[in-house]
């Protein structure tokens, strides 16, 4: 009778044993999820957002023709986010989450609370490029809540302190001599135009009179007429004029109307706008000479210059050059917290690692900021041009994107625009 029982004991063992090795093989080829909130329509935001999925996909297609992570296929699941409603990215998000993403890999959001608030509870890694103090002021008023919710890049104010450092610098280096110290700043009305105005403003204040900010203008999305804005500008005459608006079709019709009647001998500063695509396409030419700057940008070393032609190659026509490398870098980073931790559903353990990482990707350095959950700004943070994401000021020279700043990533020179 023993003998018996230990022997359907022991087949039952062995089949259970088999099952449960049927089951390990099941789950080790089920396919790690990468949820993907992408702006597909809308006023704004749908080239950035359509740029952070191409560069995304890059990455899952590369990874995945090696073997994938942990032996899975990665797989992206994509969808069409409203991100001009508050409910719009609750409902994205949600979406998502109960979808079974091992996390959440999204460009930004226009209105981050809604989008942080409904990822937080679920643990879930949300790692983005939303360059916002509101994330950062989220954060630090309840760290743990928002323990997994990673800005990979840094809040906008540090577009304005830059962009004021650039300027120094270029006139120091002495490829540029201003006309005057006078400083014109057209502000949008969002927050994030409000906050690099603010900052922009502050650092003027502190260089003892280098600078001076002389006029605000207020401009409200969305802009049906530069006239009175360009008039603004020649009432002022200030030999720096800085455009704090960041949608690039209104940008590249600025650059139109101001290309027939501009304010000679002035540097003209586009924030960050004419990184998308369409920017190049919808100005004509009319962009030459014209400067902008970014924070989180593709570089033009030898790792950005390759992931630039195999871009090209893939995605024909003019290249973003901000969100592409962001959303490549997105990726990578969560494959290799994955791979670490060893299972992409103990979504703490992921965070824990990428809250301690370091890597070196397309778009520069990531390290993130324990104060903030946000990362590192070189020039702006560190000293270290390898410590952190360069803050990248471009110039359209030839109706191309080329880097003039920092020197240690800078491609060419700064060259007089064709009204100076």
């Amino acid at each position: 009778m023993f003998k018996q029982s230990r022997r359907l004991f022991l087949r039952s063992s062995a089949a259970m044993g088999v099952a449960l090795s049927v089951a390990s093989a099941a789950a080790a080829l089920e396919p790690i999820v990468i949820g993907i909130p992408a702006a597909q329509s809308g006023p704004v935001g749908v080239a950035d957002h359509q740029d952070w999925t191409n560069g995304a996909m890059m990455a899952i297609e590369e990874l995945n023709a090696n073997g994938g992570v942990l032996g899975r296929p990665l797989e992206a699941k994509i969808i069409d986010l409203d991100m001009l409603s508050p409910e719009g990215n609750v409902a994205g998000f949600q979406s998502l989450i109960e979808a079974g993403a091992h996390a959440i890999a999204s460009a930004f959001t226009i209105i981050p609370q809604p989008a942080m608030d409904t990822a937080a509870p679920s643990g879930i890694p949300y790692v983005h490029g939303n360059t916002s103090t509101v994330n950062v002021d989220l954060y630090k008023g309840d760290p743990h809540k928002y323990r997994n919710v990673f800005q990979l890049d840094v809040a906008e104010k540090w577009y304005g302190s830059g962009f004021v450092r650039f300027m120094s610098d270029l006139k120091a280096s002495g490829q540029w001599k201003p006309k005057n110290n006078k400083v014109h700043i057209v502000q949008g009305q969002i927050s994030y135009t409000q906050l690099i105005s603010q900052a922009t403003q502050e650092a003027v204040a502190q260089t003892d009179g280098e600078w001076e900010v002389v006029s605000i203008t207020d401009i409200q999305f969305p802009v049906q007429d530069w006239a009175p804005v360009i008039r603004a500008l020649q009432e002022t005459d200030a030999g720096a004029i800085m455009i704090d608006h960041w949608v690039a079709a209104e940008l590249a019709a600025f650059a139109q109307q101001y290309a027939y009647d501009p304010v000679p001998g002035a540097l003209v500063y586009l924030q960050y706008g004419p990184s998308q695509p369409e920017f190049l396409d919808l100005a004509a030419g009319a962009g030459e000479g014209m400067v902008w700057g970014t924070v989180y940008g593709v570089y033009a070393d030898e790792s950005g210059t390759a992931f630039r032609e195999k871009y090209k190659d893939k995605y024909p026509g003019t290249m973003g050059m901000v969100y592409t490398g962001g959303g490549y870098d997105a990726v990578n980073i969560l494959a290799d917290a994955w791979e670490s931790v060893g299972d992409p559903s103990n979504f703490d353990a992921v965070g824990d690692y990428i809250r301690n990482i370091e890597y070196r990707g397309i778009n520069g350095f990531y390290k993130i900021d324990p104060e903030t959950n946000s990362g590192i700004s070189y020039p702006n943070m560190v000293d270290d041009p390898e410590a952190g994401q360069a803050h990248l000021f471009f110039q359209v020279q030839d109706d191309e994107h080329r880097i003039i700043a920092p020197s240690p990533f800078a491609e060419t020179d700064f060259r007089l625009a064709p009204w100076m």
